[in-house]
């Protein structure tokens, strides 16, 4: 799959959905234990295309790399790769894509009674109050984080 690049800023990157590839990988045709080991089956019978796996809208979905550490905490980490889904309404609790007085951000949605915030999970970060001042826009939420094992 090619990635092309849609926007560049200095906290993420942004990338088009490339749904004209496919790449099935094997797919374990049993469950893999996270507890005690399981015997052994020889099953990888199944095939898994990603793209159908983790867009469900491909005219709403891009993708985005992550820049900085405000969402360490969420499981997200410098590096990583967001799929977001433009067409999903946001919810209390959703992580969301956000454009804020310029700049794009990563930050979880919450609604309190003095307004709407935008949540960072890591301590070293403020929640960010929008105000009717702030230039904010949804872009998006959080459907897959992809990073790397180690």
């Amino acid at each position: 799959m090619k990635l092309t690049r849609i926007c560049k800023t200095p906290r993420m990157d942004f990338y088009a959905a490339d749904l004209t590839t496919e790449l099935e990988l094997p797919l374990a045709s049993t469950s893999i234990s996270a507890g005690f080991p399981s015997p052994a089956e020889d099953h990888l019978e199944l095939k898994l295309d990603l793209n159908r796996a983790l867009i469900r809208h491909p005219n709403a979905t891009f993708s985005g790399r992550v820049k900085g550490s405000s969402m360490i905490d969420a499981g997200i980490v410098e590096g990583d790769i967001l799929v977001i889904d433009k067409s999903l309404d946001p919810k209390e609790g959703d992580i969301a894509v956000c454009f804020l007085d310029g700049e794009f951000t990563v930050k979880r949605i919450s609604s309190r009674e003095d307004g709407l915030y935008l949540m960072p999970a890591n301590d070293e970060f403020q929640p960010i109050r929008i105000t009717e001042e702030s230039e904010f826009q949804i872009w998006g939420i959080v459907t897959y984080i992809i990073h790397k094992a180690r």
